[in-house]
């Protein structure tokens, strides 16, 4: 028998073949690509081929889709799942976006699936049917496949406490050691579908991110036996590699790939032969079944995007992400006074998200604030000392490096994900940042209102919610700190301000500096 592990991870709610920049634009992504390919892969399904389809998680968040269906059609929630069905899916796996919108928008966007929902290592105080099932056990012509589904155990580290209230996020690690043997009584073989990407590199096991837990599957493989095959996702790689002898796909994002996971079992119920593959939708028409689903929705979405909300005198638009965050940017100080003005303090701090960022043309519509503004992020007020924020800019020097008197991006940022979102730029302080110094002695200037900061000083900072709880690796921000937190999204308070301030004016700001 021939077994077929079919995954999609991190789709992000990109469903249609668009990122939305425009109305008539056509992407070379999406579900619905997707599934043109999948159709493929499963179209033999008997004794002889044995096709399995799981989603990875984030699937259902990261799109103005999926902000449009959550925020203001929350009723067309239960489409998430409808088009799992189309795609045959037969386990879920909860993403760490997944939670996002809260649990009881979560179970509305599972409300009409028929596969369950794999969450080995999340617990549930409140005992939820969502949350209740750690593996699913299949069987055909005598063959039993165990999936095991976990999700990042950083989970609880990112998001609102009220979006994830009474669940508990156990170690991904401890939480296998504990089932896969167990699932080895039950079943021939045991994949693992994580939610959750490698840490290290699969060739040479050097480390390749701070090993704080968030990514922890290359300890899964190493720390854990019996493991036949394992779906990975969270870091949006496109990856197929066998390590220590495991097949491991990751799908990339956005619904850009499929990964395929292909193991021969013998008569005797063995594996005698696994493959990896990831194979591009690049070329693959949109399902046709699939978009007969999304495409009413997402015409009413269309719609509301072309929303106008104000108007920019001057330049706003970024040309340049390298520059505009070496040397601040008017789009970048833009969302810091909106930040500042929604909370009243004033120092904020804020990230170009990635290299696709706009930023805002003269005429501002809903469709440019969801372009630049990309994630669903709330706004958090946290009291911090003088010695925290420069460790903050520590952290945010470190972003750069100099090569042969140019300046790049380190690599630490770049590989094995991207993660610009990592880098902020802020604003009601004065700093300057000298490259030339070693990593965690760039700062050589800090002031606040004109006079320098001092290491105890007490200070009041606006973050997004990610960064408020030492999301990216700053231990220096913390949940503990936080006054309070606003419930608005950040694109609605853009959006907000515009209607308070219906012509803004492009400015360069001058507060931050960089030497080299």
């Amino acid at each position: 028998m021939q077994i077929k592990l079919i995954s999609t991870s991190d789709v992000h709610g990109y469903l249609a073949p668009t990122d939305y920049s425009r109305r008539d634009h056509v992407a070379p992504f999406s579900l619905s690509r997707a599934a043109t390919v999948i159709q493929q892969l499963t179209k033999q399904d008997d004794a002889d081929v044995w096709p399995i389809v799981i989603d990875n998680g984030d699937y259902v968040q990261g799109s103005p889709l999926t902000y449009f269906i959550a925020k203001r059609h929350r009723t067309a929630a239960p489409l998430y799942s409808r088009l799992a069905r189309c795609n045959h899916v037969v386990a879920g796996v909860f993403g760490n976006h997944e939670f996002n919108y809260g649990l009881d928008y979560l179970d509305l966007c599972e409300s009409a699936r028929d596969y369950p929902m794999l969450a080995a290592n999340i617990h549930d105080d409140q005992h939820r049917t969502l949350f209740s099932k750690p593996y699913l056990l299949l069987e055909r012509a005598g063959v039993k496949v165990a999936i095991l589904g976990l999700t990042t155990q950083f989970v609880s580290h990112w998001e609102q406490p009220k979006n994830i209230a009474g669940l508990h996020f156990e170690d991904v690690v401890a939480c296998a050691k504990r089932w896969v043997p167990q699932l080895h009584k039950l079943a021939d073989v045991v994949v693992v579908a994580y939610h959750g990407g490698l840490e290290r590199d699969p060739q040479t096991d050097a480390p390749t991110e701070r090993l704080n837990g968030e990514n922890r599957g290359s300890a899964l493989l190493a720390e854990v036996p019996g493991i036949d095959a394992m779906i990975t996702g969270h870091q949006h790689r496109k990856l197929a590699v066998k390590i220590h002898g495991v097949p491991v796909t990751q799908p990339g994002m956005k619904g850009a790939n499929v990964g395929v996971i292909t193991l021969e079992v013998n008569p005797q119920r063995q594996i005698t032969h696994r493959e990896p593959a990831v194979i591009s939708v690049k070329y693959a028409q949109p399902n046709a079944q699939l978009m007969a689903l999304v495409s009413p929705i997402n015409e009413q979405m269309e719609d509301w995007l072309d929303t106008p909300l104000g108007q920019i005198n001057g330049d706003m638009l970024v040309h340049n992400h390298l520059e505009a965050r070496l040397h601040n940017h008017p789009y970048i100080d833009f969302i810091n006074q909106v930040e500042m003005a929604a909370t009243g303090t004033d120092i904020a701090a804020t990230a170009l998200f990635n290299d696709d960022v706009p930023g805002l043309k003269q005429h501002v519509t809903m469709r440019e604030v969801m372009n630049s503004y990309v994630y669903p992020n709330k706004l958090a007020v946290e009291t911090i000392t003088g010695a925290d924020l420069k460790r903050a800019l520590e952290r945010c020097a470190s972003y750069f490096l100099l090569k042969n008197g140019r300046v790049i991006v380190n690599p630490e940022f770049l590989r094995p994900k991207l993660r610009h979102y990592v880098y902020d730029v802020y604003s009601g302080i004065d700093y300057t940042f000298d490259l030339t110094r070693p990593i965690g002695q760039r700062l050589v200037q800090l002031d606040y209102h004109g006079q320098p900061v001092q290491d105890d000083q007490s200070l009041t900072v606006t973050l997004n919610h990610y960064r408020a709880g030492g999301g990216g690796n700053y231990p220096m921000y913390q949940t503990a700190k936080i006054d309070r937190q606003l419930p608005t999204d950040m694109t609605v308070l853009i959006a907000d301000y515009f209607a308070d301030h219906p012509v803004v004016t492009a400015v360069q700001p001058t507060n931050f500096k960089v030497n080299y």
